[in-house]
């Protein structure tokens, strides 16, 4: 359908001329921003979805947390609340939304909060928790608030680089803006990419002076069930399993699937998809279920059963040293 694909091009045009315009006027100083006293860090993307935000989220509160009392803030896509809400364990994702409600579950440490006003929600954050850093979750499009830093994510398979605008491609960013980030990491690379590989990826981002780039692998834990008991990911491997995803895109698990040699069935819905009662009498039918984290905070309560599969960022000993230098600024 590529004639299809191309009657996109004029709105994609228009899409990233429009995105380059409101980023100069933000800029220029003609549209108003805000910084903060405490600092506030930024991790973010310039295309839709997929490219491992929350893992990243987790894995700094995993690095931050011993030594920084520690908050997040996301909107809380999805949700059916509005306004500022504390994310405790208890909530549901239809009250925060499912990123930050997993967020909250695995990091009891950390202060969650779901605010669509990223302004409102850092000032009532710093009132209440008083937290020495702020990990703003997905808001590297929110130009109303200044973080203290960014971290760019991009996905191996889908470079901001190459990317077309929305509706024909994934952008959402103008490619320009690349440059506020002080670090940019590389999501979902091959295990053991090799170095000729690096260098491509490198001479194509051009990251600027101070920019610094690490690159990253997806890791895959051993299995849990509803109650959160831990199985050997041997047992997925004992019979055929129906798996179910509600995320952007689940590529990188189906195949470390295939390669663990596990029988599966992929059930398929789209990102943050609300499961209907339909759905879920569909799936009662379909057992066992293997889903992810994410997908879990929303299944939790309406099947009886079910596996959920961890996913986390993985860097090498050099990446997680530049990774750790840039954190080091906070």
């Amino acid at each position: 359908m590529k004639w299809f694909r191309n009657l996109g091009w004029p709105i994609a045009l228009l899409y990233g001329w429009v995105v380059w315009v409101r980023n100069k006027l933000y800029d220029w100083g003609w549209l108003p921003s805000r910084a903060y006293e405490v600092p506030v860090l930024c991790v973010g993307n310039l295309s839709t979805g997929g490219s491992g935000k929350t893992p990243m989220v987790e894995w700094l509160l995993s690095r931050l947390l011993p030594e920084k009392k520690v908050a997040v803030l996301s909107r809380g896509y999805r949700r059916r609340s509005s306004g500022f809400l504390r994310v405790t364990a208890g909530r549901t994702a239809e009250e925060v939304g499912d990123e930050p409600l997993q967020i909250a579950r695995n990091f009891p440490r950390a202060v969650v909060a779901v605010d669509a006003n990223r302004q409102r929600g850092i000032e009532k954050l710093v009132a209440s928790a008083g937290p020495d850093l702020i990990l703003l979750d997905d808001a590297f499009q929110h130009r109303r608030v200044r973080p203290t830093g960014s971290i760019l994510l991009t996905s191996h398979d889908e470079l901001y680089n190459s990317e077309p605008y929305l509706p024909v491609g994934n952008l959402r960013d103008h490619r320009s803006q690349a440059r506020r980030a002080g670090l940019i990491v590389v999501t979902k690379c091959p295990a053991g990419m090799p170095a000729g590989e690096r260098a491509r990826i490198r001479a194509a981002l051009r990251p600027g002076e101070g920019q610094q780039l690490a690159f990253a692998s997806l890791c895959y834990g051993d299995p849990r069930d509803e109650s959160g008991r831990v199985f050997p990911v041997e047992n997925l491997r004992k019979a055929p399993l129906t798996l179910v995803t509600g995320i952007a895109r689940p590529g990188p698990l189906l195949q470390y699937l295939r390669d663990l040699g596990v029988r599966f069935d992929h059930v398929k819905f789209p990102d943050h998809h609300r499961f209907s009662e339909r759905d879920i009498q569909m799936l009662k039918a379909r057992q066992p279920i293997l889903t992810t984290e994410k997908d879990a905070t929303r299944l939790q309560g309406r099947l009886d059963s079910f596996w959920v599969l961890p996913v986390r960022h993985c860097f090498t000993p050099a990446d997680e040293a530049v990774v750790a230098g840039f954190l080091g600024r906070f």
